[in-house]
């Protein structure tokens, strides 16, 4: 009894697979086999790379090319089939040209459906193996319809996806097989034309694999570079925000203790100023409160961001840069610094700002020009700020580091943060430039100082 049972589970799961593949060969092969899908062109990258010797509107034409080679073939095979029964007569040679045009017609077809192009091509060499019984004449035939369905077979897996290669491979020999039983050829021929058929379409399909993984790869790496590069972007947004918290909470808490302290400086104050006053403190009150619930979310990702300094250090300015130049100094950079203009005061979030740009220069030196020399620029223009941080090519190889190459990025968010302008590139020497310029509209600096010290 367990015996039987166990046979029919063995019998039921072999009826599960074969109604499987039945299930997967019908939806490959026959479900929207005619349906339209076009050959794509190359790709401009691609042409580029391969021919970048062309001129670009001979480039465009090359893009092109396969779909030109695919069409070459369809031609040959129908001249070919058309020349040999040229000479046979007119009905046979009309005959001929009918096989010859449905030989054709499969190769053809692949640029636009592929699976259709299989089934005419299949037909055609039924076609022409019947043809080739009835008239001896145009026997020839019979292996050009086999070598183009073969052929269409390749373009089919090399369009589509790998798994036809076995699909068709089974239901062209499966066919040839009947046929060659019907028309009464000898099928011994066929084991040896299988096996060289089934390496053909086997190269095919793992030419086809090969390109899909590639594609996913490229694309793979194209998300996580976006995504990493996303990422950096958000967290250096982050730390501007920190940062900017204790400028604008700075400037808060000097508003609220003044709007405190105003009724007192003033004899017999006017209840209705009084009233305003503590109106504007209350307010100022808020929007530090506000300030600080914004801060805990910013903060919230990243809880040890300031573990290894003074939370309520104030923020470094411009007037910091010779602590900043003498520590990378100490770090193994030679470096000097040039300021031209009178230096006068800015808003916090510039000299913050100008700052953060300054350090991110030199610590790209440090990292990626070990042994360079460097120079710092600072320029008080009647408009604003302008910087510039240069460094020469490096005197030894540079150490790997991880994690780095963002820092562009990040400088280039503070600037146009600030609605100014930076460029960064490499220099004709090997050395690399930060140049930026960050618009004060006039008097703001000279407002801000007056405000922080009143």
């Amino acid at each position: 009894m367990n015996q039987t049972t166990q046979t029919q589970s063995t019998l039921r799961s072999e009826a599960r697979i074969a109604h499987g593949v039945l299930h997967r060969l019908r939806q490959d092969l026959i479900v929207d086999a005619f349906a339209f899908r076009p050959m794509p062109p190359l790709e401009d990258a691609k042409v580029s790379r391969w021919v970048p010797w062309l001129p670009e509107r001979i480039r465009r034409w090359v893009r092109w090319l396969p779909h030109s080679a695919v069409a070459f073939f369809a031609a040959c095979v129908f001249l070919a089939g058309f020349t040999v029964g040229y000479d046979v007569g007119p009905v046979r040679g009309l005959l001929s040209a009918g096989f010859a045009f449905m030989i054709a017609l499969g190769p053809a077809v692949t640029l636009f459906r592929p699976v259709g192009a299989y089934w005419l091509s299949l037909a055609a060499f039924v076609l022409t193996a019947f043809g080739n019984a009835a008239f001896s004449p145009y026997g020839s035939a019979f292996g050009a319809a086999f070598a183009t369905l073969l052929a269409v077979m390749t373009l089919v897996v090399l369009r589509t996806r790998p798994r036809l290669a076995i699909e068709m491979w089974l239901v062209t020999f499966a066919v040839a097989a009947v046929v060659t039983t019907l028309v009464g050829q000898d099928t011994g021929e066929l084991a040896p034309v299988a096996v060289f058929s089934g390496v053909v379409l086997i190269s095919a399909a793992a030419v086809r694999a090969w390109r899909e993984e590639r594609r996913q790869v490229v694309e793979t790496r194209t998300v996580t570079a976006e995504e990493r590069s996303r990422r950096t972007l958000l967290e250096e947004r982050a730390t501007i925000a920190r940062e900017l918290h204790d400028v604008v909470a700075h400037h808060m808490s000097v508003i609220a203790i003044q709007a405190e302290a105003a009724p007192y400086r003033v004899e017999n104050t006017p209840p209705e100023l009084a009233t305003s006053f503590a109106t504007i403190r209350e307010n100022a009150v808020a929007a530090l409160t506000e300030l600080r619930r914004i801060l805990g979310v910013v903060r919230s990702e990243d809880p040890d961001a300031f573990a290894e300094r003074d939370p309520e250090a104030p923020q470094p300015t411009l007037a910091n840069l010779e602590s900043l130049l003498d520590s990378v100094r100490g770090a193994g950079l030679t470096v000097e610094a040039v300021i031209t203009g009178a230096p006068r005061p800015l808003p916090q979030g510039v000299e913050l700002s100008a700052y953060r740009i300054v350090q991110e220069g030199l610590s790209n030196a440090l990292r990626h020009s070990p042994g360079a020399d460097a120079r710092v620029e600072i320029s008080y223009v009647l408009g604003g700020i302008g910087l510039r941080i240069v460094n020469g090519p490096a005197s030894r190889l540079a150490k790997p580091s991880p994690g780095a190459g963002h820092g562009v990025l990040g400088m280039r968010e503070r600037v146009q943060m600030l609605g100014g302008e930076m460029t960064a590139d490499h220099t004709e020497e090997g050395g690399f430039e930060v140049a930026a310029f960050i618009p004060v509209a006039q008097g703001a600096g000279e407002a801000t100082s007056g405000g922080s010290r009143s």
